[in-house]
């Protein structure tokens, strides 16, 4: 039998064999505490599964991915779990037409976030357990039929520790036998069934709602963290935005929440930033803040809060039939976040955000040799790990703001309100969305489909413009350019200078199609100081400007009165520097001229990332000091200029700790962390001391005891992976040969720590130093993936990838390596591809800024 992965066609014929009516999983959890003894720390899982065949055919298979299986009954039938299991799969003859499967297995707790992830606080010694599933690791913790199609109600038994709490998808209670029962769910599928458990914080409060017709909706609602997270925790914010939430929801889909109660876990070790699991949905804890943060931080944290719950209905309620169509529930619900919090929360700019940092991600990954559909091609299970990405979630997301442009906000929520109403509980593709979108708008949604979700690919707008002899616009064109041209409803916005503001005096939207569009509504217009082709960033696309346009925003991008106008410039001119239109130099001498000026948190923390970003990859190397030196110069400027204890002021410290090489600047970082220094209104708190202490131990300024003692401050959870981080940092050829160990010759760290010690061991500045790992990265990449979790062996892949040795050899390198390994795994050859096609980008733009000189 194959192994681990499931492939579409797999699947497919699974579903078209059999129906799943419910589950009972019995989950014996005590063993989770106290000693283990030798060998994997196991749990005793019992699953009863009542299916149907439905199809012909009298042979099938279980997913289970498990240490040992100790009993399987199929129909009374005893098997024996030698024969039937491999280790991922449980070979099922002879069914009949009404089968009970029941498998008695030893499950293993994890520590790679995949399955029942165990966590040990290094606080106080508690132990904290939660699941993680999608897109099938539910086989993980229980025998099913791990695929998104075969949905079944499930009831859940768990027996724990004493003093835990325990939660699932539906309510729950204790029994006079110490064991957890939950109610039977509704139908759902293998991937947002979850279970959490350990002695958690939780605090609760309660959503009411009355309809039009006097119906009376209640949700309970909970939220939960660990104890040692308890005094930073804000349930109360939390629970604001989530009653936000429900009532935008409710007033827009006309489908009361069908899930019971919604329980909100906040959980360490998190892959994810957050997972869906109806009525227990988990989070990363980092959304606890454990000191000050900024607006930008908590607007992040409500647009996640927003985002898991319009999954409750596309994703939970209604499900794709198969992954190709993730995009189904990613997209919408990146959309809605965002869409909702625009109009039900306090983050009324939260398009601004989205402009500026979500489409960044997806302009990056539209322009890898690994892009694809919005509507993808998923052939196996390997291919879904890897398809959360920037397209599935942010440019369909951006493609959905296209289509309310496009059909009209009337039209576009009333699509969803059938689509819920007519797929309630059932699983979908895209010609049943858009079936209900063509019946709401009137609109072709085949041609529009077609452009938009099967073909990949950004499209560049560039304006183009002509004038008479008293300096009116004759003609303004926009062409466009990319291998498929699209049907874009964008807006075009004139500005000029108007005493000392740069603002928009004209606007024309349109319809732009083919290689190029005449926009007649301009014409005749006084001439502009700037073209802002997709002004207020209906459509999505990469802008560009014309040289008039282009010489403006070098001097005046800070003059911008409309914070979105002014994210569009931004991420233009970064996605200018990434192509490399622009060297490296000119984005960061246009950041320090203008970042000091930003008024939104959120776009000023994107400048400083790119900002670096020019510095380390797209700069000249022999200009890489240079532009160190003036980002650092900048950085403290702008620190000292802020507002004492404002956002900003926090905002420009952290940049400034991240760039921070010389001297004096390392000095000062020392003064801040003993007393001897200060900034007016400057908070040194834990969080920003770790920050500060990270580029002393980068620059040899801070030794594994000097690390310890800000452990014995701070020995938290966070202040572990902090630790890690620093210590994997420092400039030793021992420390680095430690890490890499840790990492690639073992499997002992958890998810949480192998990422930071894979964040310390690459440092910019040690260029040289991690140099002979470039060729040991490239004999161990395949053995990795064969030995690790997917996530793991995503994590090591990405992120020990050679790409600061960036000199052609590297490719060259990359390139025998690819070539060497034609019949690697997929999804292996997929990641080195994406990290080659990177390097591959910071040499092109490292010549363009070169030829700046």
């Amino acid at each position: 039998m194959p192994g681990e992965n499931l492939s579409r066609d797999e699947a497919h014929e699974r579903a078209a064999l059999l129906s799943v009516d419910g589950y009972e999983v019995f989950l014996d959890l005590r063993s989770a505490v106290g000693e283990s003894g030798e060998g994997v720390r196991t749990f005793r899982s019992v699953t009863t599964v009542r299916f149907r065949r439905t199809g012909s055919g009298d042979r099938t298979f279980a997913d289970l991915i498990a240490p040992s299986v100790t009993a399987v009954t199929l129909n009374g039938r005893e098997l024996d779990p030698a024969v039937v299991f491999d280790g991922a799969r449980i070979a099922l003859d002879d069914l009949a037409d009404e089968n009970v499967l029941v498998v008695d297995a030893q499950c293993a707790y994890s520590r790679t976030g995949e399955g029942m992830h165990r966590f040990v606080d290094p606080e106080d010694g508690e132990v904290y357990l939660y699941t993680q599933y999608e897109p099938a690791d539910a086989r993980r913790v229980h025998a099913n039929f791990e695929q998104p199609d075969l949905k079944a109600r499930y009831r859940f038994e768990v027996a724990a520790p004493e003093g835990w709490t325990v939660w699932s998808n539906g309510a729950g209670e204790q029994g006079a036998d110490g064991v957890w029962r939950f109610a039977e769910t509704a139908p759902i599928s293998t991937y947002v069934t979850c279970v959490v458990a350990g002695p958690y914080h939780y605090v609760t409060d309660t959503y009411r709602r009355t309809f039009a017709d006097g119906t009376e909706l209640e949700i309970p609602l909970g939220a939960m963290c660990r104890k040692g997270l308890a005094k930073h925790f804000d349930a109360d914010d939390v629970f604001l935005v989530t009653k936000q939430g429900f009532d935008f929801f409710h007033d827009n889909f006309d489908y009361p929440y069908p899930f019971g109660k919604y329980d909100q876990a906040f959980v360490p070790e998190y892959n994810l930033g957050a997972m869906e699991n109806p009525g227990m949905v988990t989070f990363k804890e980092e959304y606890i803040y454990r000191g000050k943060v900024t607006r930008a931080a908590y607007e992040r944290r409500a647009n996640t809060i927003l985002h898991e719950m319009a999954h409750m209905w596309f994703g939970d309620l209604v499900t794709m039939v198969w992954w190709d169509d993730l995009w189904l529930k990613e997209s919408y619900a990146d959309f809605m976040g965002t869409f909702s919090q625009v109009e039900a929360t306090r983050f009324g700019n939260a398009w601004v955000t989205f402009a500026n940092s979500r489409k960044a991600w997806a302009y990056r990954a539209d322009q890898l040799p690994s892009t694809h559909p919005v509507t993808a091609d998923i052939r196996d299970l390997e291919d879904a790990k890897l398809n959360f990405d920037g397209i599935t979630y942010a440019k369909g997301a951006s493609v959905l703001k296209q289509l309310v442009a496009y059909a009209g906000r009337d039209a576009f929520l009333e699509g969803a309100r059938r689509y819920f109403k007519r797929h309630a509980y059932g699983n979908t593709t895209l010609a049943d969305l858009l079936a209900v979108l063509e019946e709401t708008s009137g609109r072709d949604m085949k041609a529009w489909s077609k452009s938009w979700l099967q073909t990949s690919g950004v499209n560049s707008l560039t304006p183009v413009l002509t004038y008479d002899a008293e300096g009116r616009i004759t003609e303004l064109a926009v062409d466009q350019e990319g291998d498929e041209l699209r049907p874009h409803r964008a807006a075009v916005g004139l500005y000029r200078i108007e005493g000392g503001d740069l603002v928009r005096y004209a606007r024309a939207e349109t319809d732009i199609t083919g290689a190029r569009t005449v926009v007649a509504e301009l014409a005749g217009e006084a001439k502009p100081d700037l073209v802002l082709v997709n002004d207020d960033d209906l459509t999505y696309c990469k802008v560009r400007f014309d040289e008039g346009s282009l010489a403006t925003l070098r001097g005046h991008l800070g003059d911008i009165t409309d914070p979105l106008a002014r994210a569009l410039c931004w991420s233009a001119l970064w996605n200018m520097t990434r192509d490399g239109l622009m060297p490296a130099r000119d984005f960061v001498r246009v950041a320090l001229d203008f970042a000091g000026r930003e008024t939104d948190i959120g776009v000023l923390q994107m400048v400083h990332a790119w900002a670096k970003s020019a510095v380390t990859s797209y700069a000249a190397p022999e200009w890489r000091a240079e532009g160190g030196r003036l980002l650092a110069e900048g950085g403290l400027r702008e620190l000292r200029l802020a507002e004492p204890g404002s956002e900003h002021q926090l905002t420009w410290a952290h940049f400034f700790a991240a760039v921070a090489s010389a001297d004096a600047d390392l000095q000062l970082l020392e003064g801040l962390l003993d007393g001897s220094a200060a900034i007016d209104g400057l908070d040194v708190d834990q969080e920003l001391r770790w920050a500060f202490l990270s580029p002393l131990a980068t620059h040899g300024r801070a030794d594994e005891a000097r690390i310890g003692a800000e452990l014995a401050r701070d020995d938290t959870a966070s202040g572990k992976r902090h630790q890690v981080r620093c210590l994997a940092a420092r400039p030793s050829a021992a420390v680095k040969a430690q890490a890499w160990a840790q990492v690639v010759e073992s499997d002992q760290l958890s998810n949480a720590l192998a990422e930071a010690t894979i964040s310390g061991f690459t440092q910019p500045s040690q260029r040289e130093l991690i140099a002979p790992y470039a060729e040991k990265y490239f004999a161990a990449i395949e053995r990795i993936w064969a030995e690790r979790s997917i996530q793991i062996g995503m994590d090591v892949v990405r992120g020990l990838f050679p790409g600061l040795q960036d000199r052609p050899e590297t490719l060259a390198a990359t390139d025998a390596w690819l070539a060497g390994h034609a019949d690697a795994a997929p999804a292996l050859r997929r990641l080195v591809l994406e990290s080659r096609d990177d390097l591959a980008r910071a040499l092109r733009a490292q010549e363009c800024d070169a030829r700046a000189a």
